[in-house]
């Protein structure tokens, strides 16, 4: 009975420690791969929905004419692709190498949870925080507990208008196994696949820090800035043909 007893327990832990599903998106495969030019001239674009990126996570409040962004979302077998929408009166690059201080720049941060399990990634890859720089760079901390270029797992390209930047990604995504410095298979996508994602945006017009970091998903609560220690706050993306 106490046996029993304790596998009982165990279970209701797991279960409790599982992510719940929230901001489901549904994500339309596309029949073409759209090309990364920053031209969203691709039918995928022209079908996919835009989706608000408007949720402050830090930083004091701002004005639209300082920032808005939306982005949408298509994927195929080898990676998921998108395409953000961002108006920023500043585009702000103080620092030449890319492993310091990266979020204090203007950045795209592509968060992906291969299996939607939640969970802490600070230091492991359970799940990836991609912050894609503004020269395509893109800088994760790695199990070491140090920064390090994932460049091979984000391709950017992006083509300013104005105030506006429209920038094209495709995120190969990975799952919990990745290992630094191995030869790393990424996950085949396939219908029905659930993968646990947001997306958050540094803007900085000319300060030692950033002066807000928005993203895509609702966080409960006075600590909002949990997306690169806590993949529970993702939303959760549900793959369709």
């Amino acid at each position: 009975m106490e046996f029993l007893n304790v596998l009982l327990l165990a279970f209701v832990l797991f279960s409790c420690a599982q992510k719940k599903d929230h901001q489901l998106i549904e994500v339309s495969k596309a029949e073409v791969t759209p090309t990364l030019d920053g031209v969203a001239d691709e039918d995928c674009w022209h079908g996919a929905p835009w989706l608000p990126l408007d949720q402050r996570w830090l930083g004091d409040a701002y004005t639209a004419e300082d920032f808005s962004g939306r982005y949408k979302l298509t994927w195929d077998e080898n990676a998921l692709y998108l395409l953000v929408e961002i108006t920023d009166d500043v585009l702000y690059d103080q620092h030449p190498d890319p492993l310091k201080f990266w979020w204090d720049e203007d950045c795209v941060e592509v968060f992906v949870d291969e299996d939607n399990s939640g969970g802490e990634h600070q230091f492991d890859h359970n799940a990836f925080a991609y912050h894609v720089a503004l020269d395509g760079n893109v800088v994760d901390i790695g199990p070491n507990k140090e920064a390090r270029l994932y460049n091979d797992h984000v391709n950017m390209k992006k083509k300013t208008h104005g105030q506006t930047t429209l920038w094209e990604l495709k995120v190969k995504v990975f799952d919990d196994t990745y290992a630094n410095g191995k030869d790393n298979k990424a996950t085949i996508l396939s219908e029905g696949k659930k993968v646990g994602f947001a997306l958050a945006y540094c803007d900085n017009d000319a300060s030692e820090h950033r002066e807000n970091f928005i993203g895509s998903v609702f966080v409960p609560g006075e600590d909002k800035n949990r997306g690169w220690i806590d993949a529970s706050i993702f939303g959760t993306l549900v793959l369709k043909e």
